[in-house]
């Protein structure tokens, strides 16, 4: 919460020997604005016994920020009832009405704020009930709603306050805090069941049942693969609850999460970190309960067909999945300080669980010193006299605000390289990203980076009237030790208007760069700026660059690319590769004309699917014959296969890479969610690979 107070002074001339102002006209007013931060802190006391410490004063408290004394402007204790309240008795059966009410439209529901400084719900516990449909199935979901029905019927307290989210494709506020049981169970009962599917999709892996199903078109190309929807949604949750000083706990519905395709970890901490601020822990309940998978699978699925359910490959990539799937619901659980319920059959545990960790407890609130919204982590310490022996349980630090200025030209590269290295990532800008590697010499790879940002996003900086705005980028790459391996800081200026301002709707800026880095495990961290709004966006990833030299079995292949585009390089409007060396070593530039590769996996119909390679030959003189497919899966079943590709020259002789291109028309497919599977054949050496990736076809 940050007031903001204003001061405004009438200037009185006449008081200064100056002429008296004409009746009726206009005073000058002069405007001084000054921002303050006002940091909720939620104390929990407890004696040795672990029974609630009351009576404590505000003085009894000693509150330090970065190690700066704080004084404390708000102070209230909450007496929370531990007892479960008792069962409502059956109500008697009423009267048979004479005529049916005409149907009222229901009104929006939002959770109410609070003004700053206020204490709304005094000796009240939260609970937010969060239903992730999307990332449930139907047997999940009908659980999950019955495991919230029993705690309203026989564990709800006389203290607690219950509001229920839903989330679908969107965040849903079915019901804001009330103790009402009636109507709390209506709210749930009200919930319908539905086979969405959209979270947990299609991975390619040994594990995936042969369904053969089609493929939902969602929202927009480019959220399709990016499973952080759910998390975004989570933040924008935990974001409507800021304003409540009171201490709140979500308890989050669903089967698991599962973090494929656009793997962006600066949104988990994005949501983290929305969740400190706002004092509200996690309590991620797995919907799925206690689960014995069998090794090819149970009667819910279909087999996954091939030889991995022989070999044991399909079992061992379906547990690690699941375990994958827990562990972020788990990473959820911690960072927060709740707590989450897994491999449990009685869901309501995790509300029970939830409820029980909040006991009464003090709010605390002061107005920081350090007014700087700069970002960064300050660090809370909470002291009670030295007379006093208690246990203090509470948050120990919070990241600051974040505000865009009008920055000078070194304050703006101050903040940009400030925002790179906070521990609190920004989201307000989408940002996506692919990573890709080609070999240029025995233990050397040139490491492509490309990030699409959508043009939406740029559209808002053309509503505020802006004609040109400058995108600032950022980023660096750092090995398994930490240590930094390469930078990049570059911008490009994009036309607001004309025909390059029309196509901002429909379109999205893609950016590329590149590394030259040796094999390894690596981390990226990328960030961006829209400088007529100051949106800021994060991209943060993991990625490997194998050492193809130690490939005996199997034919070494560099990334696959695929793309629907190819612009001339003096076109690419949001490309900054400015560097010659970088122009040289990129292998998706050739004759001038540069491969865009498609970072969100998502094609239409009309479009032809360009399909980029490379395959090594470490020991031939002159290129050897390879003969290459692609081909098409819904599933675990073909839906289409190229004609095969010979492959007879080419071969680079420093990097013996030997380039594959494919062109594939798409028209003959149906729109759906596919894996694309690239064979490579090399005869004469008797080697192979196949590399697989997910895309979605659009109509």
């Amino acid at each position: 919460m940050r007031p903001t107070i204003a001061l405004v002074l009438i200037a009185q001339f006449a008081a200064y020997g100056q002429e008296a102002t004409v009746a009726g006209a206009p005073r000058k007013t002069v405007k001084f604005e000054t921002t303050s931060q006002l940091v909720v802190v939620n104390v929990s006391a407890k004696d040795k016994s672990g029974a609630p410490l009351e009576g404590l004063k505000p003085t009894d408290f000693t509150v330090t920020e970065d190690g700066k004394p704080q004084q404390v402007k708000v102070f209230e204790y909450q007496r929370l009832v531990e007892e479960a309240a008792p069962v409502p008795s059956a109500a008697p059966a009423a009267a048979a009405p004479t005529a049916v009410p005409a149907a009222q439209p229901k009104a929006p529901v939002a959770i109410a704020p609070a003004k700053a400084g206020e204490i709304k719900y005094k000796d009240r516990r939260l609970l937010v009930m969060f239903f992730d449909q999307a990332g449930m199935p139907v047997a999940d979901q009908i659980r999950a709603q019955q495991a919230a029905l029993k705690f309203l019927k026989t564990q709800i307290t006389p203290s607690d306050l219950v509001a229920v989210m839903t989330y679908s494709s969107t965040l849903n506020v079915l019901e804001d805090f009330t103790a009402d049981r009636d109507r709390l169970t209506k709210t749930l009962k009200s919930l319908v069941a539905s086979d969405t599917g959209t979270a947990n999709g299609s991975t390619g892996d040994d594990s995936e049942s042969d369904s053969g199903a089609a493929y939902t078109q969602d929202d927009t190309e480019f959220n399709i693969f990016n499973t952080d929807r759910q998390l975004a949604a989570l933040e924008s949750a935990v974001k409507m609850l800021g304003s409540l000083a009171e201490k709140k706990a979500l308890v989050y519905f669903a089967s698991g999460m599962t973090r494929t395709g656009i793997d962006n970890q600066a949104q988990m901490r994005a949501t983290i970190n929305a969740a400190i601020r706002s004092n509200v822990a996690f309590y991620p309940v797995d919907a799925r309960g206690l689960v014995a998978t069998a090794p090819l699978g149970d009667a819910t699925t279909g087999s996954p067909g091939g030889q991995g359910m022989y070999s044991g490959s399909s079992q061992r990539t379906a547990q690690s999945n699941f375990q994958g799937q827990q562990e972020t619901l788990y990473t959820l659980a911690a960072d927060t300080g709740g707590k989450a319920l897994l491999d449990n059959n009685d869901l309501s545990l995790g509300i029970v669980q939830a409820q029980k960790d909040i006991s009464s407890y003090y709010i605390l609130g002061y107005y920081s010193a350090n007014a700087t919204t700069d970002g960064h982590y300050r660090r809370i310490k909470v002291q009670i006299g030295k007379n006093l022996t208690a246990k203090l349980d509470y948050r120990t630090g919070y990241f600051a605000s974040k505000e865009f200025k009008q920055f000078t030209t070194s304050d703006r590269e101050r903040q940009l390289q400030e925002a790179l290295m906070l521990g609190d990532p920004v989201t307000d800008l989408s940002v996506a990203m692919e990573v890709n590697y080609f070999r240029l010499a025995k233990d050397r790879y040139f490491v492509p980076v490309s990030v699409k940002i959508p043009g939406t996003d740029i559209e808002l900086a053309r509503k505020g009237g802006a004609e040109s705005t400058r995108l600032d980028f950022i980023g660096e790459v750092k090995d398994a030790k930490g240590m930094l391996q390469g930078t990049v800081r570059d911008d490009i200026t994009v036309k607001l208007k004309g025909e390059t301002a029309g196509q901002l709707a429909t379109r999205n800026l893609e950016y590329d760069t590149g590394f030259t880095l040796p094999p390894g495990s690596y981390s990226i961290k990328f960030l961006a700026r829209e400088n007529a709004t100051g949106k800021m966006g994060t991209f943060e990833t993991k990625f490997v660059i194998p050492d193809l030299t130690t490939l005996a079995t199997y034919l070494p292949l560099s990334s696959v690319v695929l793309s629907y585009q190819r612009e001339p390089v003096s076109a690419t409007v949001g490309s900054a590769e400015r560097d010659k060396k970088l122009l040289a070593a990129n292998p998706l530039i050739q004759d001038n004309q540069k491969l865009i590769p498609s970072v969100t996996r998502v094609f239409r119909k009309d479009q032809e699917l360009l399909v980029y390679l490379e395959a090594y030959q470490p020991a031939a003189e002159k290129t050897q014959l390879m003969v290459a497919t692609v081909s098409f899966y819904r599933g675990k079943v073909k839906a289409f296969e190229s004609a095969p590709l010979k492959i007879t020259s080419g071969l680079n002789p420093k990097s013996k890479a030997v380039p594959v291109s494919f062109s594939v028309p798409l028209a003959k497919l149906q729109p759906g969610r596919y894996t694309c599977q690239v064979n490579v054949l090399n005869p004469g050496a008797q080697k192979f690979a196949i590399s697989r990736s997910n895309m979605v076809l659009l109509p």
